[in-house]
């Protein structure tokens, strides 16, 4: 690695290098040598950044996490445009697309990780909590404006979504679910809510 690179470009690099291992290979393939084999850079570096393997997998998802945390709100100002279904689609696709699907994987194989991340997180699966919520604030913000029925339950709504949305995209290989599958599972969930009357322009 050369000298004088920011840390934080260090643990970025590390991170992208962990994030395309899972999207590739799957969680049982992510080792310390793994990571900094496709990070191109020396052994040593993990560990001179973080405490221990776990330390690191643990603030890998920490980051996704605050992906999660900056795309709730560009989903809550949505609130009003389109129609509720394409914006729920959109977002489950995108994130289960992701490498969401292959951490929340990764999270259950690994003991210690899930040690680690209860001390500061004790309920729900880490992602697809924060997830639930982006979708629920997202709901909450339709519900308001009238294009979701004022007695829905929004906080049942959302991880309901995010399951349905799971079983669809687990454990595949190659090919995704298509969108008018993703679509089908969302407008079954939202069926007896959804009111959709005419908002803004999409």
């Amino acid at each position: 690695m050369p000298t004088g690179v920011a840390i934080h470009d260090v643990r970025r690099q590390l991170f992208d290098a962990a994030e395309r291992i899972l999207l590739r290979d799957g969680p049982n393939a992510l080792t310390s040598r793994a990571v900094t084999t496709e990070a191109g850079c020396a052994k040593g570096v993990l560990h001179r950044h973080f405490a221990d393997f776990d330390a690191f997998l643990a603030e890998l998802v920490q980051d996704r996490i605050g992906r999660i945390d900056g795309q709730a709100a560009v989903l809550r100002d949505l609130a009003g445009t389109g129609t509720v279904a394409a914006h729920l689609v959109r977002v489950l696709t995108e994130l289960f697309e992701s490498v969401a699907v292959a951490i929340v994987a990764l999270i259950t194989f690994r003991d210690d990780l899930r040690a680690r991340l209860r001390r500061t997180r004790p309920a729900g699966v880490p992602i697809l909590t924060e997830a639930a919520a982006a979708i629920a604030s997202y709901l909450a913000a339709e519900r308001e404006l009238g294009r979701i029925a004022a007695e829905a339950d929004v906080d049942t709504l959302a991880p309901t979504l995010i399951g349905a949305a799971h079983l669809l995209f687990a454990d595949r290989k190659g090919t995704p679910p298509e969108a008018e599958a993703v679509h089908r599972v969302v407008t079954a969930v939202i069926a007896g809510v959804v009111q959709d009357p005419p908002g803004r322009p999409a």
